[in-house]
């Protein structure tokens, strides 16, 4: 087996790569250079920027792959591009999407592929723009050619992972754990979320790359451990051997504080989201998660200590001061149990 990644050295990608190299597979990674994987010796490594569309179509004109997985297709026009180089020259072409291409909120619990809508809201752009990117291919399943699949993941973590906190990149989650320093969580912190470790989501993509049965479909790739989001940090925690402790803000309020860095809690975060396997397991019976939440955030945990991560010092005073304001609003808030006027209403 050929296989060609556009991408190929982010977490999720470097996984596939292993995984796919274990199977004895032949491996091609599309990357501008920027990073080195450990593997890199053992891949192909074309070197190219998908955003310099002419320079992009020179470096892959003589390319041939059996299965090319896509995993920096963030909209329509990224789609068709893979679309256009490779539909004449590749037998199956699969496209990472995201669970946050749904429209919310959800029609079905757990939410199953086929009974919900995509997204038509702008203002969450990553999942607006992965909507039209879904469209878009399902137009083109339709078509001769080679076949298409959708992957759709949920929110995915592992080795060297930096996506990890309701900030974004925020890995001084587990200093400030250490230092018995408070964190934000937004709402009450109850909502279920879906994460998935990302060999996990790696061993659904091997098994469905040129896999007949998942051929011009759409599938969610993901575990099913039911958690709800303060179960991220109350498993740092007890992975640490501390109690965090945590300062629930509503994620409104935070979205518009910072909607570029906490937006995705309001549009995306503050629903129910469990999600279904089944459409998948019944193509492919032999995908079944391995790892266990706290397994996987353990293997990230482990792999922050070894590559010496320090604090960032932006993040670490920002969450000071949004937990510093909020805390004086509750403050101030509590002042009207003592305020005569409201003394019949705390009785």
């Amino acid at each position: 087996m050929k296989l060609l990644i556009i991408g190929g050295t982010g977490v999720i990608s470097s996984a596939i790569a292993l995984q796919a190299l274990e199977k004895g597979w032949e491996v091609t990674a599309v990357n501008r250079g920027s990073r080195i994987p450990t593997f890199a010796s053992r891949i192909r490594t074309i070197k190219a920027d998908r955003q310099n569309k002419e320079d992009f179509a020179k470096a892959l004109a003589a390319e041939k792959p059996d299965v090319v997985i896509d995993m920096i297709c963030f909209d329509e026009a990224d789609a068709k591009q893979t679309v256009s180089l490779f539909r004449n020259r590749s037998e199956h072409l699969v496209f990472t999407s995201s669970v946050a291409a749904y429209a919310r909120p959800y029609v079905s619990t757990p939410t199953c592929e086929d009974r919900e809508s995509l997204s038509q809201d702008k203002t969450f752009a990553y999942g607006y723009g992965k909507a039209r990117m879904e469209e878009y291919l399902n137009e083109e399943m339709k078509k001769p050619g080679a076949a298409v699949t959708i992957i759709r993941p949920s929110l995915t973590f592992g080795p060297s992972a930096r996506n990890f906190g309701l900030l974004r990149q925020n890995y001084n989650v587990i200093s400030r754990i250490r230092q018995g320093k408070p964190l934000v969580m937004f709402g009450e912190g109850m909502f279920p979320w879906t994460f998935t470790y990302v060999d996990d989501l790696a061993q659904g993509f091997v098994l469905a790359a040129g896999n007949p049965k998942v051929y011009n479909d759409t599938y969610q790739v993901l575990n099913t451990e039911t958690v709800v989001w303060e179960d991220l940090y109350r498993t740092v925690g007890k992975i640490l051997g501390a109690d965090p402790k945590l300062v629930y803000v509503p994620s409104i309020l935070l979205r518009e504080l910072d909607e570029k860095l906490m937006g995705h809690l309001w549009y995306e975060k503050c629903y129910c989201s469990l999600f279904s396997i089944e459409k998948f397991q019944k193509a492919v019976p032999e995908y079944k998660p391995r790892f266990t939440f706290r397994e996987g955030i353990t293997k990230v945990i482990e792999s922050w200590e070894r590559e010496g991560l320090g604090i960032d010092p932006v993040k670490d005073k920002l969450e000071d001061d949004i937990i510093g304001c909020y805390e004086r609003f509750r403050n101030d808030l509590m002042t009207l149990r003592s305020d005569r006027q409201y003394a019949h209403s705390f009785k």
